[in-house]
């Protein structure tokens, strides 16, 4: 099987030259086409016809469990997930629950009557990540990537937590970062991706990295993060707690601050669109 004139796997040398540009998105069995050449995607739809079992869908607007909204007259472009919403709401059964405004109220009252009281619920305990990594990669006032997740390292420190969660949002990031440039559809990616922080010393160690008696202990791959601002892919910036966008699904906040959160990460309620 030939492969067609002007494919190239992302991360060869080889590049693409002409006006003519269109992406392949394979995942599994389901394909995306992106193009901005009509009868290129006809040629291209033609020949995948020609080599494979192939069903055209038409103008996509459902993949991988997330809804495709467009607005081309307001050059707006929105994804959803609301079916998987439902179905984790079925699990836990809670689809008929009274919807909150805010996933965590400031004031909110813990007993000694909520801790586990059986052998079940103190297995349970054990699982829940008390040490974790929170973060979300932006781009065009849009949340591109998030993570939440169990820091496989337990710090002994806030700076140091703050540090290990810099460094995997980085080397993240700047994966990312190298893909777009590939793809070559935003110019402006090749700038230094920045890396907000609301911790001083965390910063400091990055852009000052040195060996002390307060980060030596660091394991060394953590260590990338200086090295990735050394070379200029990444730089770190400070941002203020009542500023950080990550906060809004892990700390109380008043719905104001909340909605500006949600604002900054390009997230709107569908009734904008419907």
């Amino acid at each position: 099987m030939d492969q067609p004139e002007g494919f190239t796997t992302v991360g060869e040398e080889q590049k693409i030259s002409g006006s003519s540009v269109a992406y392949l998105v394979l995942y599994v069995d389901d394909i995306l086409l992106i193009e901005n050449d009509v009868k290129m995607l006809g040629d291209i739809k033609a020949w995948l016809s020609s080599q494979f079992s192939m069903k055209d869908m038409g103008e996509a607007s459902y993949i991988l469990g997330i809804k495709i909204y467009k607005d081309r007259s307001k050059r707006m472009l929105g994804l959803t997930q609301s079916s998987y919403i439902e179905k984790v709401l079925k699990r836990f059964r809670m689809e008929h629950s009274k919807r909150g405004a805010l996933p965590i109220r400031h004031g909110i009252k813990l007993s000694k009557k909520q801790s586990p009281k059986t052998d079940e619920e103190l297995k349970r305990m054990s699982d829940i990540p008390y040490a974790s990594v929170v973060g979300s990669i932006t781009l065009n006032d849009g949340v591109v990537a998030w993570k939440s997740s169990k820091q496989d390292t337990t710090a002994d420190s806030t700076p140091e937590v703050e540090y290990i969660a810099a460094s995997e949002a980085a080397k993240e990031a700047v994966w990312m970062k190298n893909y777009i440039q590939e793809l070559g559809v935003v110019p402006s990616i090749a700038k230094p991706v920045v890396v907000f922080c609301d911790n001083n010393g965390a910063i400091t160690q990055a852009k000052e990295p040195r060996s002390h008696h307060r980060s030596k202990h660091i394991l060394r791959r953590y260590h990338l993060l200086g090295e990735m601002v050394g070379r200029g892919d990444c730089r770190m910036d400070r941002v203020s707690s009542a500023e950080n966008t990550t906060d809004p699904l892990t700390k109380p906040m008043s719905q104001v601050a909340h909605t500006q959160h949600l604002d900054k990460m390009g997230l709107r309620s569908m009734g904008d669109w419907l």
